[in-house]
C-alpha cells in the first residue's frame, strides 16, 4: 500500500546567507498578497544555492505563468481573482529583477513588466491611484500616489521612499497597503539611482543630497491640495533611512520622520556589510565592471560578481574603491541631525549587527527633536533587515506610532 503524505513541498531554504534572505524577502510579502508560500518553496527546491541564474530563470518563469493566468481570469471578467495574480506577478518580476545584472537589457525589462502587472493589479482592484513622472534634474522621478477608497479627502499622508534594490511596487504591497488601510494618502517615489529610476533613466546615478528629491516630491504633492500639510511624514526603508534622514534635516514640511533604520554614515554602513573597507585598497586591486569575468570564482562567485556589477553600476563611480570612497559624501553630520526637529521613530533588528545599531544611537543622541526607538527581535520574528520575516507587526508598530502622533 502507498504511504500517504501531507504534501511533497519540504520548508527548506539556503546555505547561502543573501538568497536565504531574499527567499525571507519574497515569503514575507505573501502576507499582502505578493507572493504564495508554496509556489516560493517549490522554487526554492529548484535554484542551486548561491546561483543568481537559476533564480532569475525560475522567478521570472513563474512571474509569466502568473501574468499569463491573470489575463485569462482577466478576460473572464474575473477582476478580483486577476488583480491578485497580476499583483504577485509584479512581486515575481521584481524578485528576479533584483538578481539580474543592471546592464543586462533583461534587467530593465523584467523591472518594467513589473510595473506593468502592478497597474493592471490597481486597475482590477480599483485603487484610486495618481501615476506621475516629475521632472528632476536630467531625468523624472516616478511617483504612485494613492487615496484610500473610503476617504478621498484624507488628511494624514505618508511618502515612503525605499533603498538599493526596493520598488515602489514592493513598497506598495509591503508597507503602503497597510498605512492605505489606515486612512492614509500614500505617496511612493523614487530618486535617481534607486530601481524604479533606473529602469527609465539608466545613466543616472545616487545623489548624496537626496533632500532636493524630496523637496521635488513635496512641491509636487502640495499642487495636488490633498492632505494636511502639519501631516506629512516621510517613511525611509533600508538605503531609504539614509535619505529621509538627509530629507528631514533640510525639508521643514516633514512633520514626522520614520527612518527604518537611521543611516547617517553610508560608508561606515557598506564597510561594515562588506567586512572590508574597499576604499582603502590599493589601486592596483581595484576593479570595475568589465574586470569581473576576469576574478576567478574562487575569489569572487556568481552572486558576488552581480552584486559588485550593481553597486558600481548604480553609485556611477566605474570602479569598487571609487564607489567606496564616494560613499564618504553620503553622511548625515551632528549639525544638521540637529535640524531634525520633528518626531522621529528610529528601527532596528537585533539581527542586523552592530553597525546599524551603533548609527541608530548617534541618531537619537543627536537629533534636535523627540525620538522614539524600537528594536525589532527574533522572536517577533523581526529581526531581519527592514523586518522581512514579520512585515504586518513592523507596520503596526510604524503606523501605531505615527496614527498617535497624528491624532
Amino acid at each position: 500500500m502507498e504511504k500517504l503524505e501531507r504534501s511533497a513541498t519540504r520548508v527548506q531554504g539556503f546555505q547561502d546567507k543573501e538568497m536565504d534572505f531574499q527567499l525571507i524577502r519574497q515569503l514575507g510579502s505573501c502576507a499582502s498578497g505578493g507572493a504564495s508560500i508554496g509556489q516560493c518553496l517549490h522554487l526554492a527546491a529548484k535554484i542551486e544555492s548561491g546561483s543568481s541564474s537559476a533564480w532569475v530563470r525560475e522567478f521570472s518563469s513563474l512571474a509569466r505563468q502568473q501574468e499569463d493566468e491573470a489575463q485569462q481570469r482577466q478576460k473572464k471578467g474575473h477582476r478580483v481573482s486577476a488583480g491578485d495574480l497580476f499583483l504577485m506577478a509584479c512581486n515575481s518580476y521584481r524578485a528576479a529583477e533584483y538578481y539580474s545584472s543592471c546592464i543586462d537589457p533583461m534587467h530593465r525589462q523584467l523591472g518594467i513588466s513589473s510595473r506593468e502587472c502592478f497597474l493592471q493589479a490597481v486597475d482590477c482592484l480599483a485603487y484610486d491611484l495618481t501615476t506621475a513622472m516629475i521632472p528632476f534634474a536630467n531625468q523624472e522621478i516616478p511617483v504612485y500616489f494613492f487615496k484610500p477608497k473610503e476617504n478621498s479627502r484624507a488628511e494624514k499622508t505618508l511618502l515612503i521612499v525605499s533603498g538599493f534594490d526596493g520598488t515602489l511596487e514592493e513598497e506598495f504591497l509591503t508597507r503602503g497597503l497597510a498605512a492605505l488601510k489606515r486612512g492614509y494618502n500614500i505617496l511612493l517615489f523614487a530618486g535617481p539611482g534607486q530601481m524604479d529610476s533606473y529602469r527609465f533613466s539608466p545613466e543616472t546615478s545616487f545623489i548624496p543630497d537626496f533632500e532636493k528629491v524630496v523637496t521635488t516630491v513635496l512641491d509636487w504633492l502640495a499642487a495636488q491640495k490633498v492632505g494636511t500639510p502639519n501631516k506629512t511624514a516621510l517613511l525611509g526603508i533600508s538605503l531609504g533611512g539614509y535619505f529621509a534622514t538627509r530629507a528631514a534635516a533640510h525639508e521643514p514640511r516633514i512633520k514626522a520622520l520614520i527612518a527604518n533604520s537611521p543611516i547617517i554614515d553610508l560608508h561606515a554602513y557598506m564597510s561594515a556589510f562588506a567586512g572590508v573597507d574597499p576604499a582603502a585598497i590599493p589601486d592596483e586591486e581595484d576593479f570595475g565592471v568589465a574586470d569581473l569575468p576576469m576574478i576567478p570564482n574562487e575569489f569572487m562567485n556568481e552572486q558576488m560578481k552581480l552584486m559588485s556589477a550593481n553597486l558600481i553600476t548604480r553609485f556611477g563611480k566605474g570602479s569598487m574603491k571609487k564607489t567606496f570612497a564616494f560613499m564618504h559624501d553620503f553622511r548625515v553630520e551632528d549639525d544638521e541631525l540637529k535640524q531634525i526637529t520633528c518626531p522621529s521613530l528610529a528601527l532596528v533588528g537585533e539581527g542586523e549587527g552592530g553597525e546599524p545599531a551603533r548609527q541608530l544611537e548617534i541618531f537619537c543622541r543627536e537629533t534636535g527633536g523627540h525620538t522614539d526607538t524600537h528594536y525589532f527581535t527574533a522572536a517577533q520574528g523581526a529581526d531581519s533587515h527592514c523586518q522581512v520575516g514579520n512585515l504586518s507587526y513592523s507596520s503596526g508598530i510604524m503606523l501605531d506610532w505615527l496614527d498617535e502622533l497624528f491624532a
